[in-house]
């Protein structure tokens, strides 16, 4: 197993391009169940869950081909005859789940083994299924599986959905591009990543109207066809390395990323003294003065403060001026972080969903634990601006969502390392 070194190097300068969106991609693969027609999808990240994504697939019978190092995925469903996604493959990446809407409405029916993923919190499944009910769908748990069946189809349905749950809006517009009639899905989330979706959807023939609103209406077709997709830049890395000269210092350019995905979170950088300007190629982004202001955070959906980069944010308020409060929104379980950054010296207090952090001048290099995907990424932006050098242990957390981070950061002047557990 391996893990990272970090030593403080001071500000950093350069830039650091951004690749195409985790969650954008896990969603968009699935789609290629809708069709036997081939679906290609460019600027794919390298990822681990990339993969595990396209073991699921391949189980299912479709074919999953990685091309230009990774960066295009072609994927063919025309023989795809298993409807059954198995838990050894299921249980590694929550977005498996992902598989369940395209499984039912291509085959009438689906066995679906549980999600599993890293312990943020439980998501868990019961409005992806009372909205595939609502459908038609009849679902049923057993010894782990959900077992799936929709004896006449699918049928589209006016659904509202009690809280606007990413995977389930992507679950239910899947399924409901060959369900018969007109979905219309409520209080539906609006995550950029559902807008990516429903574009590629619509290349493929889908009709869908409403997508970036809370109100989404699909209209269903008899058939899809294939369909080649970009996948739309990852705002959460962006986000990320947003961060790192907030830290570290410096300036630095995030090649491909976007402001108007990541408005709300923007805001809070301007409100504690970071500039962020979108430039002809990306977002450029510096820290305005020595050290930055405490501000306090709530997690929302979107168009909120992101929940994936709540870890990440708490990273930058340890050595903030002033006293901050982060709340904890979306998932339950979300400060796992707050332990191994007391260890660098950070002050934090957590009750409940709220952690309170009182900023100090400079955190100290220690030995820490990922303890999950984003966990991982705020335990090495703190080392960036310490003082020594800091251990991440468990990193294998970090390749299921940031791509060669160390030779990104390495790129601006960062000093990180990925070495072996025995070294």
């Amino acid at each position: 197993m391996d893990k990272i070194l970090v030593r403080g190097n001071g500000p950093l300068s350069g830039k650091i391009v951004i690749s195409g969106a985790k969650n954008a991609c896990l969603t968009l693969m699935p789609a290629t169940l809708l069709s036997e027609e081939p679906l290609t999808l460019t600027n794919a990240p390298r990822l681990s869950d990339i993969r595990t994504m396209s073991l699921l697939l391949q189980s299912l019978g479709a074919e999953v081909q990685t091309m230009q190092d990774g960066k295009v995925i072609a994927m063919s469903s025309h023989a795809a005859d298993n409807p059954v996604a198995d838990y050894e493959i299921v249980r590694k990446m929550r977005a498996s789940n992902l598989v369940l809407g395209p499984l039912l409405a291509r085959h009438g029916h689906a066995t679906v083994s549980l999600p599993g993923g890293c312990a943020i919190g439980a998501r868990p499944m019961d409005i992806h299924i009372s909205a595939l009910e609502a459908m038609g769908a009849e679902i049923e748990l057993k010894e782990g599986y959900l077992h799936a069946k929709a004896p006449g189809g699918l049928k589209g349905a006016d659904i509202p959905l009690r809280f606007a749950s990413v995977g389930a809006t992507e679950n239910v517009v899947m399924a409901a591009t060959l369900a018969k009639g007109t979905t219309v899905l409520r209080n539906a989330a609006r995550e950029p990543e559902i807008v990516d979706l429903v574009d590629c959807l619509r290349k493929m023939g889908a009709q869908i109207d409403g997508e970036g609103t809370d109100t989404i209406t699909i209209d269903g077709v008899d058939r899809l066809h294939g369909a080649t997709h970009p996948v739309v830049a990852d705002r959460i890395e962006t986000g990320t390395y947003m961060l790192a000269p907030a830290i570290a210092g410096g300036e630095v350019e995030l090649v491909g990323g976007r402001i108007d995905l990541l408005g709300a979170f923007c805001e809070k950088l301007d409100a504690c003294g970071i500039d962020v300007r979108q430039t002809n190629t990306g977002i450029n982004v510096r820290r305005r003065n020595g050290r930055v202001d405490a501000v306090n955070v709530v997690t929302e959906v979107f168009p909120g403060f992101p929940t994936d980069l709540q870890a990440q944010m708490m990273a930058v308020m340890c050595t903030a001026d002033g006293v901050s409060e982060l709340e904890e929104r979306i998932f339950e379980n979300r400060f796992m972080h707050a332990p191994e950054l007391v260890r660098m010296g950070a002050q934090i207090e957590v009750h409940g969903g709220t952690a309170t952090v009182t900023g100090v001048d400079k955190l100290k290099g220690a030995p820490v634990m990922a303890t999950d995907l984003r966990a991982s990424v705020s335990l090495i932006l703190a080392a960036l601006g310490a003082e020594g050098e800091t251990v991440v242990n468990r990193v294998y957390h970090l390749d299921r969502g940031y791509e060669r981070v160390e030779e990104k950061l390495n790129a601006v002047g960062a000093n990180i390392e990925r070495v072996s557990e025995d070294v």
